[in-house]
């Protein structure tokens, strides 16, 4: 049977010396231990393994047998001192506290000092691993490699929220926190108190659809830390997440043409900006896509693209204007853009191109719809080139699957989140289809005239 703490001399690990280096073997559990380094190290044909301690045939020249051996029962000691105060403190892992504690220069004066320290270390360790802010960073680090940039901000997002919130309210958030009245308390503050910025401007309170991706994300954090046996289950049934319609807009083939045939000679610098946008119109590209293209992307009068976001390849057939921005402007380079950056000047584009139709779109606070109108250039955004495609697609008569192909939605609920028509674009593409069918009739005859009795 193995002792708790014994010394060993592991005689594989033979340095160019030609000696071996000792350890202190600490067996915590059956199947747990750990190694204390000793700083002593002979040569392997002279450690007693029977005896455990090193043989006084020892040569002179390497060191005194009796010395040595007086060393390591003063580490010994030392190391069952230390075993001793971790059960005594009733710490969990006693192994890694050991460890941490154990030096071979630790003087038996200063163990206790020593002993303190490293148990408030320990403490701290504890206790920072059940804060909920260093678990959502860990959340975060997990998720580096499985999701976008744009997606891990979403995630510090959440977190800031919470941190604003613990701040607001004065009262610290731990995971026994997230009750029944912490969602209710937690969705007014965000809707009626939180303060934050946008566009430079200073904004009290979130859209509804922001709240409820905020409740989304936080749901998925608990979850994730629940499966992995981090924390108790948490009862998440009363988290609802609360969602609207989202208003936005998309552009007909007739504003796209528009924007492409731009006159822009006064403003060059817009050239880019503009084509890069079409592009994106004709091809159904989120932002973090169409702006990392690459010349390699185009073969055979396709574009193949692995989107960031999803980590789906796509496959685009290049309608000729596509096929001709691509080659001529960006086949080289495609230029360094920021989203504000890109959607800032997409803005001013609109308004070049005419777009100046006031749109008036509503949302949610709280109980009450607050509505804002502006020109519809003011409303378009790096996204709107790929609900514009969808939603072109979808009016043409495309099928669905098809342009779920392209665009890359895995679900249909999600592909139709990104139609935008009109009450009246809807009634004449039901009569247009209609038509087609039978004429917009209901009886099919000869005789108009059965209709008319």
């Amino acid at each position: 049977m193995l002792l708790p703490i014994r010394a060993i001399c592991r005689s594989k690990r033979v340095k160019k010396d030609g000696t071996a280096p000792i350890f202190l073997q600490y067996c915590y559990s059956r199947t747990k231990r750990t190694l204390l380094s000793t700083g002593i190290a002979i040569p392997p044909e002279y450690w007693q393994k029977k005896q455990l301690r090193i043989s006084p045939q020892l040569p002179p020249e390497i060191g005194d047998a009796v010395k040595l051996n007086d060393e390591l029962l003063r580490q010994k000691r030392l190391v069952e001192d230390l075993v001793a105060e971790a059960a005594r403190k009733q710490i969990t892992d006693k192994g890694a506290f050991v460890k941490k504690a154990f030096s071979p220069s630790l003087d038996v004066k200063a163990l206790d000092e020593r002993i303190v320290t490293v148990a408030k270390q320990e403490t701290a360790k504890k206790e920072a691993k059940h804060d909920i802010y260093y678990q959502f960073d860990e959340y975060i680090k997990t998720k580096e490699r499985k999701v976008s940039k744009a997606t891990l901000t979403v995630y510090s997002n959440v977190k800031g929220h919470l941190q604003a919130f613990e701040r607001y309210r004065q009262e610290k958030i731990n995971f026994a926190s997230f009750d029944f009245n912490f969602y209710h308390d937690f969705i007014d503050y965000l809707t009626f108190e939180h303060v934050h910025m946008r566009r430079q401007e200073v904004l009290t309170g979130l859209k509804l659809n922001t709240i409820g991706k905020t409740i989304k994300h936080l749901r998925g954090f608990l979850k994730d830390r629940v499966k992995r046996k981090i924390i108790a289950p948490i009862d998440l049934t009363d988290f609802k997440i609360p969602e609207e319609e989202s208003d936005a807009i998309y552009l007909t083939h007739q504003e796209i043409i528009a924007i492409y045939q731009t006159d822009l000679s006064d403003h060059p610098y817009l050239v880019e900006y503009r084509d890069l946008f079409v592009l994106a119109c004709l091809t159904g590209l989120r932002f973090s896509d169409f702006s990392t293209l690459k010349p390699e992307d185009l073969q055979r009068d396709m574009l193949y693209k692995k989107q960031e976001k999803s980590d789906h390849w796509v496959i685009i057939p290049l309608r000729e204007e596509a096929k001709h921005i691509f080659t001529r402007q960006f086949r080289e380079r495609i230029p360094a853009l920021t989203n504000p950056e890109f959607n800032r000047h997409i803005k001013t584009i609109g308004k070049l191109a005419g777009l100046n139709r006031s749109i008036k779109f509503s949302y949610k606070k709280g109980n009450k719809s607050i509505e804002v109108i502006k020109p519809k250039y003011d409303w378009i955004t790096s996204h709107t080139a790929r609900r514009s495609f969808c939603t072109n697609e979808f009016l043409a008569g495309t099928p669905v699957e098809l342009i779920m192909k392209i665009s890359g939605h895995k679900r249909t609920k999600d592909f139709y989140k990104y139609i935008r028509i009109s009450p009246q674009e809807a009634a004449n593409k039901i009569k247009e289809l209609w038509i087609k069918r039978d004429g917009m009739r209901l009886v099919q005859t000869d005789n108009s005239a059965v209709l008319n009795k």
